[in-house]
């Protein structure tokens, strides 16, 4: 019998790779940005049930080593890629229907994402499209879910949901967005807002029939031409990539928050808070302060320079 050792060689890399020691490997994307992120939702003092759902997690691949008789440091330990997901969801439908498609239409989202056979988790020009392309499909496959459901159970007939989302690699943002859910960039004490309202005020608005202040007030200003389900065609979904700085924060929310909150109180907390969660909570208080007349849900996510790879997500739930 030969002698492995001294027959066989190790192929060379594959073309454009580089073999070296675990410590000179480049860093994932997410390696050089910090991230504390939070999320509240609260029923308010009016409505009797809480039909807004969020989510805040991480995705991404992992491998640890366990036992190995390769050389110390030719692999890393632990290897993470893990890149940011915050979603916020507005249901709508009556008691029971606006419970129902907000929270599935969350869940099913994952259930695609998993089933999902190549995950996109570094950006480049090749794939950029990609991702943006595999968002709105999936709004559209949940959309159909949604009508499905609704048909087949006549207690959910006419629900529905909005549907705001945002997938960071490193410092790209990547949104997708159906509704009236809010997205906001906070940048330096500026406020943005990186999302569209799908309303009817907010279509006169575009057509220069009412200001932005008297949309603000307007007696039919949530309601909604465009969401998941809800007896509707969907429109077209709202994708888009943004680009973050490290100091920036982003925050989603349902209208339950800005119908009593001002954009100057908005980025007054985003811009003075030490925290997400403080953030988080100083949001959810002026709006009870307000009497609260909607659901409210809000995250905050806050970006920066990693010294190290500390990363911390959390949530809180008021019924």
């Amino acid at each position: 019998m030969r002698d492995p050792s001294e027959q066989d060689t190790i192929p060379p890399p594959l073309r454009g790779t580089a073999l070296g020691r675990a410590e000179t490997w480049p860093p994932t994307p997410t390696a050089a940005v910090s991230l504390d992120a939070f999320g509240i939702t609260d029923r308010g003092k009016v409505r009797e049930d809480n039909q807004d759902h969020f989510y805040l997690g991480q995705i991404g691949r992992f491998s640890r080593i366990l036992t190995t008789s390769l050389p110390k440091g030719e692999l890393p330990d632990t290897f993470e890629h893990a890149n940011h997901v915050a979603v916020v969801a507005d249901g709508m439908g009556g008691h029971k229907g606006g419970e129902v498609a907000s929270r599935t239409a969350i869940i099913v989202f994952f259930h695609l994402l998993f089933d999902t056979p190549d995950w996109v988790l570094r950006v480049d020009e090749d794939n950029v499209q990609k991702i943006l392309d595999r968002a709105a499909i999936r709004y559209r496959s949940l959309d159909e879910l949604l009508a499905e459901r609704a048909r087949v159970d006549p207690e959910l007939s006419g629900m529905g949901t909005t549907m705001t989302l945002t997938y960071s690699i490193g410092l790209d943002l990547f949104l997708a967005h159906v509704g009236d859910s809010r997205a906001y960039l906070c940048r330096e004490g500026v406020l943005r807002q990186l999302t569209r309202d799908h309303t009817h005020v907010q279509q006169l608005v575009d057509a220069g029939m009412l200001t932005r202040e008297q949309a603000a007030t307007h007696r039919l200003r949530n309601v909604l031409t465009n969401v998941l389900g809800g007896g509707m065609p969907l429109n077209d979904v709202d994708v888009h990539r943004v680009g973050l700085a490290p100091g920036d924060v982003v925050l989603l929310c349902s209208d339950g928050l800005y119908d009593v909150v001002t954009d100057e109180e908005i980025t007054s907390v985003l811009s003075g808070a030490d925290s997400a969660r403080e953030a988080c909570r100083r949001l959810i208080d002026l709006a009870l302060a307000r009497s609260a007349p909607d659901n409210v849900t809000v995250v905050v996510s806050r970006y920066g320079q990693a010294a190290g790879r500390e990363r911390s997500t959390e949530a809180e739930l008021n019924p």
